[in-house]
């Protein structure tokens, strides 16, 4: 079975760049969205109830803003929206794929202003506890998507610049820490060893991303049911150069 995680930043606009012929290149099975930014209905008719795919979405109440969404070739059952929170902003939703639980999460960034910073750091502080019974469960789990944190150095081309930006700040990075010692796998630091980068964001400056200058923001953490099932996982840097600044991360579990 094959699960990807990407950041569509606006599933609308992602479907004119050519998002449906990255997604039959990648072909997966079950593939976790953020930044939708669409309710269904905004979308084409074609993609309201996409052919050959089950769907799950969980957009914010704010137009045009944040959202998430679980598209699966099949079996697919909603568990939860939220994280035992309040998610007017559509950041987090889960899943059932048969033997298999998803969970598709969207953290906010704090960029622009101490505001959001201040929204951000309220997930932090409850989400590693939500998480925690997924992360002790028998049952194969895989939590993916941007969660707008660079976990080391290695996570981030201009470390040495950003220390004081969201996303590579000090009490951001040890809570980043926190939940992988816990036990969650990053299986693409697993994989890629200790190697800068694979990044998975560029900014749209400075041609970050055909210079490979970006961010590893965006993840795929799996419970050790998942973990021992999984035979490959890669950052697909093709994906998306006209479609998002993400790109999409996938993995391939023997289930």
């Amino acid at each position: 079975m094959r699960i990807a995680t990407w950041n569509v930043n606006g599933l609308r606009a992602a479907l004119r760049k050519g998002l449906p012929e990255h997604i039959d290149r990648i072909n997966p099975d079950v593939l976790l969205m953020q930044e939708v930014r669409a309710l269904p209905e905004q979308l084409p008719k074609e993609w309201q109830k996409p052919e050959g795919w089950e769907c799950l979405w969980h957009p914010a109440q704010k137009k045009g803003y944040s959202g998430t969404a679980i598209w699966s070739r099949g079996g697919l059952k909603e568990v939860e929206r939220g994280a035992g929170e309040d998610d007017s902003e559509g950041r987090v939703i889960v899943g059932k794929v048969g033997k298999l639980r998803v969970v598709s999460v969207y953290l906010p960034s704090g960029s622009s202003g101490d505001h959001r910073q201040a929204e951000k750091d309220r997930w932090l502080e409850f989400f590693h506890a939500w998480a925690e019974p997924m992360l002790r469960s028998k049952i194969p789990t895989v939590l993916g998507g941007d969660l707008n944190i660079a976990h080391t150095e290695r996570d981030l081309f201009h470390w040495k610049n950003n220390q004081k930006t969201s996303g590579f700040l000090p009490h951001e990075r040890e809570w980043m820490g926190r939940l992988i010692d816990s036990g969650w796998s990053d299986v693409i630091r697993e994989v890629s060893g200790n190697v800068d980068g694979p990044y998975s964001w560029w900014s749209n400056r400075g041609q970050a991303r055909a210079l490979d200058r970006g961010w590893r923001i965006d993840y795929l953490l799996m419970n050790k049911a998942a973990r021992t099932k999984m035979t490959d996982c890669f950052i697909d840097r093709q994906s998306g150069m006209e479609v998002s600044d993400h790109a999409m991360v996938v993995a391939d579990l023997d289930l």
